[in-house]
């Protein structure tokens, strides 16, 4: 009988991050993001559409992807929501203060658990937000499995 193994903080709320980021409507990557204040969970979130326009998953439709548009670079063409942005915009500000967000990342096309940073707009922002620490993905992928 194998022990079984609970993981800790840093693993869990990365787990709930990889299953938030099951929402993501990209092509291209996953993103799933939780915050969270005095261990509590206070805001979800992943990269998609905004309301009310059709998600790229729907549509088939990437115009980065179709463009061969490096990661990083030309986000205004993309209709997309980062993550970040959507569980910041559901939190109170009075719940981001002091909080850490947790942000996993999956590429789609390498099949693969990504080291996960925020990209510079959503940094500003959640520097802006009173967020204290970030931890993105960047551990064995099969630790989620």
């Amino acid at each position: 009988m194998q022990a079984y193994t609970r993981p800790d903080w840093e693993h869990y709320y990365l787990g709930v991050a990889q299953a938030v980021s099951r929402r993501s409507s990209c092509l291209r990557r996953k993103y799933g993001v939780v915050i969270v204040k005095d261990n509590h969970i206070v805001s979800t979130g992943y990269n998609g559409s905004p309301k009310g326009v059709a998600n790229c998953c729907d549509t088939g439709i990437c115009v980065r992807k179709e463009n061969k548009i490096p990661h990083g670079e030309r986000y205004e063409l993309c209709d997309g929501v980062h993550g970040e942005t959507n569980a910041m915009i559901k939190a109170s500000p009075e719940e981001l203060q002091g909080a850490t967000l947790y942000l996993y990342g999956y590429d789609i096309e390498l099949g693969k658990t990504i080291d996960a940073v925020p990209c510079i707009m959503c940094e500003r922002n959640l520097k802006n937000s009173g967020i204290e620490k970030i931890i993105g993905s960047k551990f064995d992928e099969n630790y989620l499995s």
